[in-house]
């Protein structure tokens, strides 16, 4: 997905035209984009938030991808799982879904209580439509975001590692749905919007369809597994080597605080959120083959990091004004070092 507007508020794996890369490029880095083919081999366009999903699992994160139904939200990461070889489980979250049947609860059998783990306790866990069900449920994945664990009872079990929360929701539809609150959506590394795809993407859509291609099959789509958790741990060792000098990280804080003094924003980004500014500034520079976190870095993800931490004044929501656009005037008012 590209944003409508001069600037692209999420990044493209490939670096910009006629900046060469700082360092030869690692395996890990190979394995990143042969990722991408095999995603490719399914799903068609939607490139950037491709890019965007990669950069969370390089940073450990977890992601809310926003967009109309039927713009293959599910079939991508679906896809992005058989192609990592990581175990991921769908929940439809609904009005009636229960805390415990996402977590898991204690069961009496043969005698004894023994926990029953919920489908919480996979590598990748994707919470379709996570704003149809009630506050309850949504903050039962809470503790299971922040500290990759759930407590039952008193006693407390880890999730698999790697762990990563994927969440969809749908922007145009309200009826029957609960807004995420700001707690839940701080726990996100990176909000993602999922656009229509391009004509020249919607032929070849159908015309994968027309060739038989069943988008719910990836594996039948002829998708390999080209990577597994071990190669993610790899990567992000490197990504955490990444350089950022001082003048960049005060870079990030002007932008964070400029948030807390807009005059448009009741609720700016809290440190947490200029935390994984930081964090996937790096895995974005790190997928373009540098050694180091520039500006250019630092403004291309500062969108999908901070959209979903800003809380806009009420009458300029009434007006139709988005955190996307107080961003871009604040990416025009600080300065660039």
């Amino acid at each position: 997905m590209s944003d409508l507007g001069p600037e692209p508020a999420d990044p493209a794996v490939s670096p910009p035209p006629n900046v060469e890369r700082a360092e030869p490029v690692s395996q890990e880095r190979i394995r990143m984009g042969a990722i991408r083919d095999e995603v490719n081999k399914v799903i068609v366009g939607q490139g950037s938030v491709l890019s965007g999903l990669l950069c969370a699992f390089l940073a450990d994160g977890h992601v809310l991808l926003e967009g109309v139904p039927g713009t293959a939200k599910t079939a991508l990461v679906k896809t992005m799982a058989a192609a990592v070889n990581l175990q991921a489980t769908r929940v439809q979250f609904t009005p009636d879904l229960m805390p415990s049947d996402v977590v898991g609860q204690m069961m009496f059998e043969n005698g004894s209580f023994r926990f029953r783990q919920g489908p919480v306790f996979t590598n990748l866990l994707l919470a379709d439509e996570i704003n149809r069900t009630p506050p309850k449920t949504q903050a039962a994945l809470l503790e299971a975001m922040e500290e990759r664990q759930v407590s039952i009872d008193g006693a407390t079990h880890l999730l698999p590692r790697p762990f990563m929360v994927i969440a969809t929701q749908n922007p145009v539809e309200y009826e029957g749905t609960y807004p995420l609150p700001e707690a839940q959506l701080d726990r996100f590394l990176l909000k993602l919007l999922v656009d229509y795809p391009s004509p020249d993407e919607e032929f070849e859509i159908l015309a994968r369809h027309h060739g038989g291609m069943d988008p719910h099959d990836p594996l039948g789509s002829g998708v390999e597994a080209v990577a597994n958790a071990g190669s993610f741990a790899a990567a992000r060792a490197e990504v955490l080597a990444m350089r950022v000098e001082a003048p960049i990280l005060r870079y990030m804080v002007a932008l964070v605080r400029a948030t807390r003094d807009s005059p448009s924003v009741e609720l700016g980004v809290s440190p947490r959120g200029a935390a994984a500014l930081l964090a996937v500034s790096k895995a974005w520079a790190w997928l373009s083959g540098r050694s180091y976190v520039g500006p250019d870095e630092v403004k291309a993800m500062a969108k999908p990091t901070l959209r979903h931490r800003l809380q806009l004044r009420p009458e300029l929501e009434i007006e139709g004004v988005t955190p996307d656009q107080v961003l871009d005037g604040l990416l025009a008012q600080v300065p660039v070092p």
